[in-house]
């Protein structure tokens, strides 16, 4: 295992949006030095042979995970569900970071035992409502947050295109940003491994350096995983030779 390659990154994109957003998210990666891989129904999802792993945006995560009721307008993609919820578990087991994108954020939080709001707006009416990728809502990382020491202190905009949010936060987990109405915008694990969630998607937004910064955190912790793994497996050869 070469210490020079890019960290591997496997990525989780929807079905039906897929073929436009991967690019996106690969390009964001390779930008951060690292190098995606596309995981998907459908598609070998070898976790064993990547760094990290990023769980993508689009479709409605199935109310049947957290214990709520369907709702006619969601948009589910149920073998979507298992994949990812079995990812962001075995990621974590493996010791290995994640980065939740909208969606992934959401699937964090319910893979870990949380909850979620499925009519966020109705719930937080002061909530700025925008729905467009272009960066027009604001958000605010909590002052001492992995986010902030990522991404830098102080409001910053972002874009939005999401109509549920964390409820119950999931144990382990913790608020790192809010919208100025209240609702949740960004979680992060309280401790290690790296696993961090935010409800815009930040590979639109590849020319603010705020949401590069994303980017570059997963391929940074999963690069430091990648030194880590390559360590234990130097041992273990050395005990059993």
């Amino acid at each position: 295992m070469s210490s020079h390659r890019r960290p591997l990154i496997g990525v989780t994109t929807s079905r039906r949006s897929g073929w436009r957003i991967f690019p996106l998210m690969a390009f964001n990666i390779w930008l951060a030095g690292g190098k995606a891989i596309r995981f998907g129904t459908g598609y070998g999802n070898p976790v064993s042979e990547v760094d990290g792993i990023v769980i993508g945006g689009g479709d409605d995560i199935s109310p049947d995970l957290y214990a709520g009721e369907i709702i006619a307008s969601a948009r589910l993609d149920p073998n979507r569900d298992a994949l990812e919820k079995g990812l962001v578990l075995e990621a974590l087991d493996r010791e290995m970071p994640v980065l939740g994108v909208c969606r992934g954020s959401q699937m964090i939080n319910v893979a870990l035992g949380g909850t979620l709001d499925q009519d966020a707006y109705g719930t937080y009416a002061t909530s700025q409502h925008v729905r467009t990728i272009l960066p027009r809502k604001a958000v605010c990382p909590v002052a001492g947050s992995r986010l902030e020491e990522i991404a830098g202190a102080g409001e910053m905009v972002v874009n939005a295109l999401h109509s549920q949010a964390v409820a119950r936060l999931a144990a382990d987990l913790r608020v790192c940003a809010r919208d100025p109405g209240g609702m949740i915008q960004a979680i992060e694990r309280t401790r290690d491994p790296f696993a961090l969630g935010v409800q815009w998607h930040p590979e639109h937004l590849f020319y603010a350096h705020r949401q590069r910064a994303l980017f570059r955190a997963i391929v940074t912790a999963a690069r430091a995983y990648r030194s880590r793994r390559a360590q234990i497996a130097a041992v273990d050869a050395e005990h059993s030779a």
